[in-house]
Protein backbone atom coordinates (compact mmCIF):
# COMPACT_ATOMS: atom_id res chain seq x y z
CA UNK A 1 0.00 0.00 0.00
CA UNK A 2 1.37 3.40 -1.03
CA UNK A 3 1.53 6.20 1.53
CA UNK A 4 2.16 9.89 0.92
CA UNK A 5 4.85 11.80 2.81
CA UNK A 6 3.56 15.31 3.47
CA UNK A 7 4.95 18.54 4.89
CA UNK A 8 3.75 18.98 8.49
CA UNK A 9 0.95 21.49 9.02
CA UNK A 10 2.63 24.86 9.56
CA UNK A 11 1.25 27.57 11.88
CA UNK A 12 -0.57 30.50 10.31
CA UNK A 13 2.42 32.74 10.98
CA UNK A 14 4.71 30.49 8.89
CA UNK A 15 4.05 30.75 5.15
CA UNK A 16 6.48 28.11 3.89
CA UNK A 17 9.47 25.95 4.77
CA UNK A 18 12.59 24.52 3.15
CA UNK A 19 13.53 20.87 2.67
CA UNK A 20 16.85 20.49 4.48
CA UNK A 21 17.89 16.89 3.89
CA UNK A 22 16.52 13.42 3.23
CA UNK A 23 17.77 10.75 5.62
CA UNK A 24 16.92 7.94 3.20
CA UNK A 25 17.35 7.26 -0.51
CA UNK A 26 14.77 5.82 -2.89
CA UNK A 27 14.69 2.06 -2.37
CA UNK A 28 15.85 2.18 1.27
CA UNK A 29 13.96 0.32 3.96
CA UNK A 30 12.53 2.48 6.74
CA UNK A 31 11.13 1.69 10.17
CA UNK A 32 8.06 3.27 11.73
CA UNK A 33 8.85 6.67 13.31
CA UNK A 34 12.29 6.74 11.68
CA UNK A 35 13.09 10.24 10.38
CA UNK A 36 12.69 10.46 6.60
CA UNK A 37 13.23 14.14 5.92
CA UNK A 38 13.90 17.37 7.82
CA UNK A 39 11.98 20.58 7.06
CA UNK A 40 13.33 23.96 8.17
CA UNK A 41 11.03 26.88 8.99
CA UNK A 42 12.15 30.32 10.10
CA UNK A 43 11.99 29.09 13.70
CA UNK A 44 12.63 25.35 14.00
CA UNK A 45 13.67 22.22 12.11
CA UNK A 46 10.75 19.79 11.83
CA UNK A 47 11.36 16.06 11.44
CA UNK A 48 8.97 14.06 9.24
CA UNK A 49 8.84 10.43 10.46
CA UNK A 50 7.78 7.31 8.60
CA UNK A 51 4.15 6.36 9.40
CA UNK A 52 4.96 2.62 9.29
CA UNK A 53 7.57 0.09 8.19
CA UNK A 54 8.17 0.01 4.46
CA UNK A 55 10.31 1.24 1.58
CA UNK A 56 10.88 4.79 0.32
CA UNK A 57 9.75 4.66 -3.31
CA UNK A 58 9.79 8.29 -4.49
CA UNK A 59 11.31 11.65 -3.52
CA UNK A 60 9.39 14.53 -5.10
CA UNK A 61 10.86 17.58 -3.33
CA UNK A 62 14.63 17.52 -3.15
CA UNK A 63 16.81 19.29 -0.55
CA UNK A 64 16.60 23.05 -0.96
CA UNK A 65 13.02 23.06 -2.27
CA UNK A 66 10.50 25.50 -0.76
CA UNK A 67 7.30 23.80 0.39
CA UNK A 68 4.03 24.74 2.11
CA UNK A 69 1.76 22.99 4.62
CA UNK A 70 0.67 19.48 3.64
CA UNK A 71 2.61 19.56 0.37
CA UNK A 72 3.57 16.18 -1.10
CA UNK A 73 7.26 15.48 -0.44
CA UNK A 74 7.50 11.86 -1.51
CA UNK A 75 5.92 8.41 -1.32
CA UNK A 76 6.65 5.13 0.41
CA UNK A 77 5.20 1.64 0.18
CA UNK A 78 3.89 0.36 3.49
CA UNK A 79 4.92 -3.18 4.40
CA UNK A 80 7.33 -3.59 1.49
CA UNK A 81 10.85 -4.89 1.91
CA UNK A 82 13.83 -3.40 0.14
CA UNK A 83 15.19 -5.57 -2.66
CA UNK A 84 18.38 -7.41 -1.81
CA UNK A 85 21.40 -6.23 -3.80
CA UNK A 86 22.44 -8.43 -6.73
CA UNK A 87 25.23 -10.83 -6.01
CA UNK A 88 28.50 -9.97 -7.68
CA UNK A 89 31.39 -12.22 -8.57
CA UNK A 90 34.31 -11.13 -6.45
CA UNK A 91 37.45 -12.55 -4.89
CA UNK A 92 36.83 -14.66 -1.84
CA UNK A 93 36.72 -12.21 1.02
CA UNK A 94 34.75 -12.15 4.21
CA UNK A 95 31.33 -10.47 3.95
CA UNK A 96 31.12 -6.97 5.36
CA UNK A 97 29.63 -6.70 8.79
CA UNK A 98 26.06 -5.51 9.14
CA UNK A 99 25.69 -1.77 9.31
CA UNK A 100 25.87 -0.43 12.80
CA UNK A 101 25.66 3.25 11.88
CA UNK A 102 25.27 5.31 15.06
CA UNK A 103 22.44 7.71 15.65
CA UNK A 104 23.07 11.25 14.47
CA UNK A 105 21.74 14.48 16.01
CA UNK A 106 19.70 16.59 13.53
CA UNK A 107 22.15 19.50 13.60
CA UNK A 108 25.04 17.10 13.03
CA UNK A 109 23.20 15.35 10.18
CA UNK A 110 22.63 18.69 8.44
CA UNK A 111 26.30 19.70 8.84
CA UNK A 112 27.41 16.31 7.49
CA UNK A 113 25.25 16.79 4.39
CA UNK A 114 26.67 20.28 3.85
CA UNK A 115 30.23 18.94 3.97
CA UNK A 116 29.73 15.68 2.03
CA UNK A 117 30.50 13.54 5.07
CA UNK A 118 29.06 10.17 6.04
CA UNK A 119 28.79 8.57 9.46
CA UNK A 120 31.93 6.58 8.65
CA UNK A 121 33.90 9.83 8.39
CA UNK A 122 32.96 11.03 11.88
CA UNK A 123 33.84 9.65 15.31
CA UNK A 124 30.76 9.98 17.53
CA UNK A 125 31.39 11.04 21.11
CA UNK A 126 27.80 10.90 22.34
CA UNK A 127 25.98 8.13 24.17
CA UNK A 128 26.32 4.79 22.32
CA UNK A 129 28.42 6.54 19.69
CA UNK A 130 25.79 9.17 18.82
CA UNK A 131 27.26 11.74 16.45
CA UNK A 132 27.02 15.30 17.74
CA UNK A 133 27.55 18.58 15.91
CA UNK A 134 30.89 19.04 17.66
CA UNK A 135 32.06 15.68 16.23
CA UNK A 136 31.18 16.79 12.69
CA UNK A 137 32.94 20.12 13.20
CA UNK A 138 36.07 18.25 14.29
CA UNK A 139 35.87 16.01 11.22
CA UNK A 140 35.42 19.04 8.94
CA UNK A 141 38.41 20.77 10.51
CA UNK A 142 40.50 17.64 9.99
CA UNK A 143 39.33 17.32 6.40
CA UNK A 144 39.87 20.91 5.35
CA UNK A 145 43.08 22.53 4.20
CA UNK A 146 43.35 26.35 4.40
CA UNK A 147 42.02 28.51 2.92
CA UNK A 148 39.04 26.22 2.22
CA UNK A 149 35.76 27.06 3.96
CA UNK A 150 32.77 24.74 4.49
CA UNK A 151 30.16 25.21 1.78
CA UNK A 152 26.41 25.06 2.19
CA UNK A 153 24.33 22.41 0.48
CA UNK A 154 23.26 24.75 -2.32
CA UNK A 155 26.83 25.83 -2.98
CA UNK A 156 28.02 22.25 -3.22
CA UNK A 157 25.41 21.57 -5.89
CA UNK A 158 26.18 24.76 -7.79
CA UNK A 159 29.01 25.01 -10.36
CA UNK A 160 32.29 25.97 -8.81
CA UNK A 161 33.06 29.69 -8.98
CA UNK A 162 36.38 31.30 -8.23
CA UNK A 163 36.77 33.16 -4.99
CA UNK A 164 37.65 36.82 -5.10
CA UNK A 165 41.36 37.47 -5.03
CA UNK A 166 41.25 41.25 -5.28
CA UNK A 167 43.68 42.88 -2.87
CA UNK A 168 41.23 45.75 -2.35
CA UNK A 169 38.00 43.80 -1.74
CA UNK A 170 36.75 41.01 0.44
CA UNK A 171 36.98 39.74 3.93
CA UNK A 172 40.41 38.96 5.32
CA UNK A 173 39.31 35.48 6.31
CA UNK A 174 41.85 33.54 4.27
CA UNK A 175 45.09 34.27 2.45
CA UNK A 176 46.35 32.25 -0.49
CA UNK A 177 49.97 31.36 -1.07
CA UNK A 178 50.16 34.29 -3.48
CA UNK A 179 49.00 36.70 -0.80
CA UNK A 180 45.54 37.33 -2.30
CA UNK A 181 42.72 37.72 0.22
CA UNK A 182 39.81 35.29 -0.15
CA UNK A 183 36.09 35.69 0.43
CA UNK A 184 33.01 33.50 0.19
CA UNK A 185 29.34 34.32 -0.38
CA UNK A 186 26.96 32.12 1.64
CA UNK A 187 23.15 32.49 1.58
CA UNK A 188 21.42 33.18 4.91
CA UNK A 189 19.62 30.32 6.57
CA UNK A 190 15.87 30.79 6.97
CA UNK A 191 16.31 31.34 10.71
CA UNK A 192 19.04 33.96 10.25
CA UNK A 193 16.95 35.77 7.63
CA UNK A 194 13.94 35.73 9.97
CA UNK A 195 16.04 37.07 12.87
CA UNK A 196 17.30 39.90 10.65
CA UNK A 197 13.75 40.71 9.55
CA UNK A 198 12.38 40.81 13.11
CA UNK A 199 15.26 42.91 14.43
CA UNK A 200 14.77 45.47 11.67
CA UNK A 201 11.03 45.49 12.35
CA UNK A 202 11.62 46.07 16.06
CA UNK A 203 13.99 48.97 15.39
CA UNK A 204 11.74 50.63 12.80
CA UNK A 205 8.25 50.07 14.24
CA UNK A 206 8.68 50.60 17.99
CA UNK A 207 9.68 53.56 20.14
CA UNK A 208 12.42 51.56 21.85
CA UNK A 209 14.26 52.99 24.82
CA UNK A 210 16.59 51.32 27.35
CA UNK A 211 17.13 51.93 31.04
CA UNK A 212 19.98 50.44 33.09
CA UNK A 213 20.71 49.47 36.68
CA UNK A 214 23.17 47.27 38.56
CA UNK A 215 22.61 44.43 40.99
CA UNK A 216 24.76 43.29 43.90
CA UNK A 217 24.79 39.54 43.31
CA UNK A 218 26.38 38.59 46.64
CA UNK A 219 23.12 37.75 48.49
CA UNK A 220 21.95 35.60 45.58
CA UNK A 221 25.33 33.89 45.25
CA UNK A 222 25.43 33.21 48.99
CA UNK A 223 21.93 31.72 48.86
CA UNK A 224 22.83 29.54 45.90
CA UNK A 225 26.07 28.30 47.46
CA UNK A 226 24.28 27.40 50.69
CA UNK A 227 21.35 25.51 49.19
CA UNK A 228 22.41 24.32 45.71
CA UNK A 229 23.34 20.78 46.84
CA UNK A 230 20.15 20.29 48.86
CA UNK A 231 18.11 21.80 46.03
CA UNK A 232 19.60 19.48 43.43
CA UNK A 233 19.21 16.44 45.69
CA UNK A 234 15.52 17.12 46.27
CA UNK A 235 14.42 18.45 42.89
CA UNK A 236 16.91 16.71 40.55
CA UNK A 237 17.67 20.10 39.01
CA UNK A 238 20.56 22.52 39.43
CA UNK A 239 19.88 25.87 41.06
CA UNK A 240 20.99 28.63 38.72
CA UNK A 241 20.66 32.39 38.57
CA UNK A 242 18.24 32.39 35.63
CA UNK A 243 15.40 30.77 37.59
CA UNK A 244 15.65 33.43 40.29
CA UNK A 245 15.58 36.19 37.67
CA UNK A 246 12.57 34.55 36.00
CA UNK A 247 10.77 34.39 39.33
CA UNK A 248 11.65 38.01 40.11
CA UNK A 249 10.42 39.05 36.65
CA UNK A 250 7.13 37.18 37.13
CA UNK A 251 6.53 39.00 40.43
CA UNK A 252 7.43 42.38 38.91
CA UNK A 253 5.28 41.80 35.80
CA UNK A 254 2.21 41.35 37.97
CA UNK A 255 2.93 44.67 39.68
CA UNK A 256 3.52 46.52 36.41
CA UNK A 257 0.92 45.22 33.91
CA UNK A 258 2.03 47.63 31.16
CA UNK A 259 5.37 45.79 30.98
CA UNK A 260 3.42 42.56 30.42
CA UNK A 261 1.30 44.07 27.63
CA UNK A 262 1.44 44.29 23.85
CA UNK A 263 0.01 46.49 21.09
CA UNK A 264 -2.55 45.03 18.69
CA UNK A 265 -3.56 47.67 16.17
CA UNK A 266 -5.01 50.54 18.17
CA UNK A 267 -5.52 48.38 21.26
CA UNK A 268 -3.26 47.57 24.19
CA UNK A 269 -3.60 43.96 25.30
CA UNK A 270 -2.87 43.38 29.00
CA UNK A 271 -1.99 39.76 29.67
CA UNK A 272 -3.20 38.13 32.89
CA UNK A 273 -0.43 35.54 32.73
CA UNK A 274 3.38 35.70 32.60
CA UNK A 275 4.70 33.65 29.68
CA UNK A 276 8.42 34.42 29.77
CA UNK A 277 10.71 33.62 26.85
CA UNK A 278 14.29 32.59 27.61
CA UNK A 279 16.71 33.44 24.78
CA UNK A 280 18.80 30.35 23.98
CA UNK A 281 21.72 30.14 21.56
CA UNK A 282 21.29 27.01 19.42
CA UNK A 283 23.29 25.53 16.55
CA UNK A 284 20.99 27.36 14.11
CA UNK A 285 20.95 30.73 15.85
CA UNK A 286 19.04 32.47 18.61
CA UNK A 287 15.73 30.91 19.62
CA UNK A 288 13.35 31.92 22.42
CA UNK A 289 11.37 29.03 23.96
CA UNK A 290 8.54 30.06 26.27
CA UNK A 291 7.97 29.15 29.93
CA UNK A 292 4.20 29.29 30.41
CA UNK A 293 2.48 30.68 33.52
CA UNK A 294 5.70 31.43 35.38
CA UNK A 295 3.68 33.30 38.02
CA UNK A 296 2.53 29.86 39.22
CA UNK A 297 5.89 28.08 38.93
CA UNK A 298 8.40 27.34 41.65
CA UNK A 299 12.15 27.60 41.19
CA UNK A 300 12.46 23.83 40.60
CA UNK A 301 9.81 23.94 37.86
CA UNK A 302 11.56 26.87 36.19
CA UNK A 303 14.97 25.18 36.33
CA UNK A 304 13.56 21.94 34.89
CA UNK A 305 11.81 23.87 32.14
CA UNK A 306 14.96 25.76 31.18
CA UNK A 307 17.08 22.59 31.20
CA UNK A 308 14.52 20.80 29.06
CA UNK A 309 14.46 23.57 26.47
CA UNK A 310 18.26 23.78 26.40
CA UNK A 311 18.48 20.04 25.67
CA UNK A 312 15.83 20.26 22.94
CA UNK A 313 17.63 23.23 21.37
CA UNK A 314 20.94 21.34 21.28
CA UNK A 315 19.28 18.33 19.63
CA UNK A 316 17.16 20.40 17.24
CA UNK A 317 13.95 19.11 18.85
CA UNK A 318 12.18 22.41 19.58
CA UNK A 319 8.75 22.57 17.96
CA UNK A 320 6.53 25.50 17.02
CA UNK A 321 4.56 25.28 20.26
CA UNK A 322 7.74 25.80 22.27
CA UNK A 323 8.47 29.09 20.49
CA UNK A 324 5.02 30.58 19.96
CA UNK A 325 3.64 33.36 22.14
CA UNK A 326 5.37 34.94 25.10
CA UNK A 327 4.62 38.17 26.95
CA UNK A 328 8.15 39.06 28.12
CA UNK A 329 11.70 37.97 27.29
CA UNK A 330 14.93 37.54 29.27
CA UNK A 331 18.30 37.29 27.52
CA UNK A 332 21.65 36.65 29.20
CA UNK A 333 24.63 37.93 27.24
CA UNK A 334 26.73 37.41 30.35
CA UNK A 335 27.27 33.75 29.50
CA UNK A 336 29.37 34.97 26.56
CA UNK A 337 31.16 37.64 28.60
CA UNK A 338 29.04 40.69 27.73
CA UNK A 339 29.41 43.37 30.39
CA UNK A 340 26.74 45.75 29.07
CA UNK A 341 24.41 45.76 26.07
CA UNK A 342 21.09 47.08 24.79
CA UNK A 343 18.72 44.17 24.10
CA UNK A 344 16.30 44.58 21.19
CA UNK A 345 12.57 44.10 21.70
CA UNK A 346 10.85 40.90 20.64
CA UNK A 347 7.61 42.26 19.05
CA UNK A 348 4.79 42.41 19.92
CA UNK A 349 6.14 42.30 23.49
CA UNK A 350 6.62 45.66 25.18
CA UNK A 351 9.86 44.92 27.05
CA UNK A 352 12.93 42.67 27.31
CA UNK A 353 15.34 42.20 30.24
CA UNK A 354 19.06 41.84 29.55
CA UNK A 355 21.37 40.13 32.06
CA UNK A 356 25.15 40.49 31.83
CA UNK A 357 28.41 39.14 33.20
CA UNK A 358 29.07 39.23 36.94
CA UNK A 359 32.18 41.29 37.69
CA UNK A 360 33.78 42.17 40.99
CA UNK A 361 33.86 45.95 41.46
CA UNK A 362 34.38 48.41 44.32
CA UNK A 363 31.05 49.73 45.58
CA UNK A 364 29.88 51.70 48.60
CA UNK A 365 27.91 49.70 51.19
CA UNK A 366 27.00 51.38 54.50
CA UNK A 367 29.46 54.18 53.72
CA UNK A 368 32.28 51.67 53.28
CA UNK A 369 34.06 50.82 50.02
CA UNK A 370 33.84 47.05 49.55
CA UNK A 371 34.40 44.58 46.70
CA UNK A 372 31.15 43.00 45.49
CA UNK A 373 30.14 40.81 42.52
CA UNK A 374 28.05 43.19 40.44
CA UNK A 375 25.86 42.69 37.38
CA UNK A 376 24.57 45.36 35.03
CA UNK A 377 20.98 44.79 33.91
CA UNK A 378 19.14 46.52 31.08
CA UNK A 379 15.46 46.87 30.28
CA UNK A 380 14.53 47.84 26.74
CA UNK A 381 10.89 48.88 26.42
CA UNK A 382 8.38 50.24 23.93
CA UNK A 383 7.82 53.85 24.97
CA UNK A 384 4.45 53.87 23.16
CA UNK A 385 2.84 51.93 26.01
CA UNK A 386 5.47 51.99 28.77
CA UNK A 387 6.37 55.29 30.43
CA UNK A 388 9.89 55.92 31.65
CA UNK A 389 8.82 55.93 35.28
CA UNK A 390 7.19 52.51 34.96
CA UNK A 391 10.23 51.04 33.20
CA UNK A 392 12.71 52.43 35.74
CA UNK A 393 10.57 51.30 38.68
CA UNK A 394 10.11 47.84 37.17
CA UNK A 395 13.87 47.37 36.79
CA UNK A 396 14.42 48.72 40.29
CA UNK A 397 11.93 46.11 41.56
CA UNK A 398 13.94 43.36 39.85
CA UNK A 399 17.07 44.71 41.55
CA UNK A 400 15.44 44.76 44.99
CA UNK A 401 14.03 41.23 44.65
CA UNK A 402 17.33 39.74 43.49
CA UNK A 403 19.38 41.56 46.13
CA UNK A 404 17.00 40.32 48.83
CA UNK A 405 15.84 36.85 47.67
CA UNK A 406 13.72 36.37 50.80
CA UNK A 407 11.30 38.86 49.29
CA UNK A 408 10.64 36.38 46.47
CA UNK A 409 9.52 33.81 49.03
CA UNK A 410 7.47 36.25 51.08
CA UNK A 411 6.18 38.16 48.00
CA UNK A 412 6.85 41.56 49.59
Amino acid sequence: MSSEILTPVLPESVADATVVTWSKKVGDSVKQDEVLVEIETDKVVLEVPAPADGVLTEIIEQAGATVISSQLLGRMTIGAVAAAPKAEVAPAVSAPAASTEPQTAPAARKLMAENNLTAADVDGSGKQGRILKEDVQAAVAKKETPPSLPLSGEEQKAPATPLSSSPDKGRSGGVSSSGARMEQRVPMTRLRARIAERLMYAKQSTAMLTTFNEIDMKPLMDLRNEYKDAFEKKHKAKLGFMSLFVKAAAVALQRFPEINASIDGNDVVYHGFCDIGIAVSSDRGLVVPILRNTENMGLADIESGIAGYAAKAREGKLDMGDLTGGTFTITNGGVFGSLLSTPILNPPQSAILGMHAIQKRPVVVNDQIVIRPMMYVALSYDHRIVDGQGAVTFLKTIKELVENPVRLVLDV
